[in-house]
């Protein structure tokens, strides 16, 4: 009976998903309408078809000149501001001579992916042979665009990876669904991101094709981190594309259900016109990445030589079987890094939800006779996109301190020294009310949510809006109220990072209210160092969702310059002015070791994790002349220079707040999705 039931169910929501989809004979129909609508016409016959030269391809090509088997040549620049790595996108792309390979997670229609795409179009046109490989769940959301480019020119190709109901658009249906039918396999994404320019020259990194990637958002931009590697290793990159470009669930967009139907239906489309939402500042991007001299600035004289160099990466063969005993997966690579380290282990993580297997070498590290420094950059609540995985990060930060030997710093929402164009976070101008209600209401800074009034050092202050440090309610909320200043993000945005299926709605996924008006950050780099000698950057959050789920890749170099480098980028993250430091709680004068007992108690439950006073909380870095520089928290003067400002500073509380509270005390059961 039980089984009936759920046939019946599962019947009931496939009605209103893809099961409808075309027959192989109409699929075949929809890839032909697309062929013959595809140009021919080539525009250059120059054999570097008509590239834009570019001191940064000339890197690539310098390298592999310079590299033999016994000693490869690499250079590598760690990208940090969002709008450069936008520039370096679009300088690569006009200056490739054969091939571009795209591979990514999320991509929108904005300005900055609409930028890239109207790139990879002319790259086509011009003679060089484009593919681009995105993931289903947050393609391109406009079956007009998808047509366009499954249509335009014979050397762009466009697929889509792992359309589970064999479409691109999804449903509410197609998600209730997925919980039903193939949750796992739903639940199997391609988070890879990355981009090869002729075999020479690669992009690896965070950043997905959506402005709140580039600082081009007005309401939430995250802080990301790329490395551009030129470089014979670039060839190993491009052999993992081709293995995600010749898996069986990476499907031709012409062949899928949604858009072959448009396809059948009105032929092939044209790609509809740009309209960019900020002009002026497409225009300059669009100049700088034509500027040899900033190329030359941004890229070039930052690129460090690097010594070995590894590219590490899952294959499709991750999701090939849905339980299989050994899936082929970065994890152990970077597990292993991490359980070789000597002095120091700095990780930066969006996500600080932590696997068995990660809890295990955290743990062997520990017990060691002299333990390595083990140094977390993650997010705050008040600056996650994804207050759910917090939610399980907060349940477990006394085990993560106390037994793991954690020294957490949180990313504030309005960090003052972030490496971004603070002048692209100005209200969106045709928007202006945005503007003007923000003056109205006294807010200080129109720019970065009015951080700049508080202390210099402090950035994004603990209490409710208006409020100082000392006034900060200093338990769990974090904050004394919803202000009216306050700020939440409205737009409807593929944020969906570490989302899995059932969790799908827009209300869940994004960021809380908080109480400062005007555009905010959050953290999203995933980056590693070890021992001051080797640095990481690549997809990988460290996470669950990471080692089970996702498809992962990373750049591993060896190399002391590199790795400091790195270093001192996530560092900058950490500092008082971007972070609060999360250290334990004055111990109450009374009932101190029963509190804590009945705290670890509480947090080992699965469920009803209510206990209120919980191990550790935020703290803020109050200079002066006995505070004139940060401590760690094991310091022993660390109280007397830091003040408690809440477990949720800066987060308005409310409903939302509450779901935060209840993830923590049921929630502990998603730990291996999240």
């Amino acid at each position: 009976m039980r089984f009936l039931l759920r046939v019946l169910v599962l019947a009931t929501l496939l009605l209103g998903t893809g099961c409808a989809g075309l027959s192989q004979i109409e699929r075949n129909r929809a890839a032909g309408v697309a062929a013959a609508a595809r140009s021919t016409v080539v525009s250059c016959t120059q054999a570097n078809r008509c590239a834009q030269l570019s001191l940064l391809r000339a890197l690539g090509g310098e390298a592999i000149t310079a590299s033999t088997p016994a000693a490869p040549r690499h250079y590598a620049t760690i990208v940090d501001h969002g709008e450069e790595s936008l520039v370096a996108r679009l300088n690569l792309i006009r200056s490739a001579t054969r091939s571009i390979d795209l591979q990514t997670y999320i991509f929108d229609k904005d300005d900055s992916a609409r930028m890239v795409l109207d790139a990879l179009t002319d790259a086509a046109q011009r003679g060089v042979k484009v593919r681009i490989l995105i993931d289903q769940l947050s393609a391109i959301a406009d079956l007009q665009i998808l047509g366009a480019l499954a249509s335009t020119h014979e050397n762009l190709q466009l697929r889509i990876y792992n359309p589970t109901f064999g479409k691109v658009k999804l449903n509410y249906f197609d998600y209730a669904g997925s919980v039903v039918c193939c949750f796992r396999r739903f639940n199997q994404r391609m988070h890879n991101k990355l981009l090869v320019v002729d075999d020479v020259l690669g992009v690896v990194g965070g950043r997905n094709y959506q402005d709140d990637y580039y600082d081009w958002d007005s309401e939430y931009n995250f802080r990301d981190r790329d490395v551009i590697l030129a470089g014979p290793e670039v060839r190993a990159m491009a052999a993992n594309f081709d293995a995600f470009w010749r898996a069986r669930r990476s499907v031709p967009a012409e062949r899928l259900n949604d858009v072959g139907r448009l396809l059948l239906e009105q032929g092939a489309p044209k790609m509809p016109p740009a309209t960019f939402r900020r002009p002026d500042r497409v225009e300059r991007v669009d100049q700088e990445a034509r500027d040899p001299q900033f190329v030359r600035d941004a890229f070039v004289t930052p690129a460090m030589p690097v010594q070995r160099v590894l590219y590490v990466a899952d294959l499709p063969q991750k999701h090939r079987k849905e339980h299989a005993a050994k899936a082929v997966s970065t994890a152990p690579e970077l597990d292993g890094l991490i359980a070789g380290a000597q002095q120091e282990v700095l990780l930066q993580t969006p996500y600080l939800v932590l696997s068995d297997e990660a809890q295990a070498i955290f743990r062997a590290l520990r017990q060691r006779p002299q333990p390595p420094r083990i140094v977390v950059s993650t997010n705050s609540l008040a600056a996650t996109d994804n207050p759910i995985v917090y939610a399980l990060s907060y349940k477990f930060k006394r085990r993560n301190m106390r037994e793991l030997g954690f020294n957490v710093y949180e990313f504030k929402p309005f960090p003052l020294n972030a490496p971004v164009e603070y002048a692209n976070l100005v209200p969106d101008p045709l928007n202006p009310a945005a503007a003007e209600s923000a003056e109205d209401d006294g807010r200080v800074n129109r720019v970065i949510g009015g951080s700049a009034a508080g202390n210099a050092m402090r950035g994004s202050g603990g209490g409710g809006g208006g409020g100082t440090a000392g006034t900060a309610i200093r338990g769990s909320g974090g904050g004394a109220g919803r202000a009216p200043g306050g700020s939440e993000v409205d737009r409807r945005v593929l944020r969906t990072e570490t989302r899995p299926s059932f969790l799908g709605t827009r209300a869940v996924n994004k960021p809380l209210p908080v109480t400062r008006a005007g555009a905010r950050m959050g953290l999203h780099a995933k980056s590693l160092v070890v021992d001051r000698r080797i640095g990481v950057i690549g997809t990988h959050n460290f996470d669950p969702r990471s080692e089970n789920y996702n498809t992962e890749a990373a750049v591993v170099i060896d190399d002391a310059r590199f790795a400091q480098a790195l270093a001192a980028s996530i560092e900058r993250d950490m500092a008082p002015e971007n972070a609060w430091t999360v250290a334990p709680r004055e111990k109450p004068p009374v009932l101190s070791g029963l509190n804590y007992s009945v705290g670890k108690v509480s947090e080992a439950l699965p469920v009803l994790d209510f206990w209120p006073w919980r191990y550790a909380t935020n703290y803020e870095f109050q200079p002066g002349p006995g505070c004139p520089f940060p401590l760690k928290r094991q310091d022993p003067q660390f109280r007397q220079c830091y003040v408690a400002v809440g477990d949720f500073p800066e987060v308005n509380v409310g409903p939302k707040w509450l779901l935060v509270r209840m993830l923590t005390a049921f929630g502990a059961g998603l730990v291996p999705i999240l």
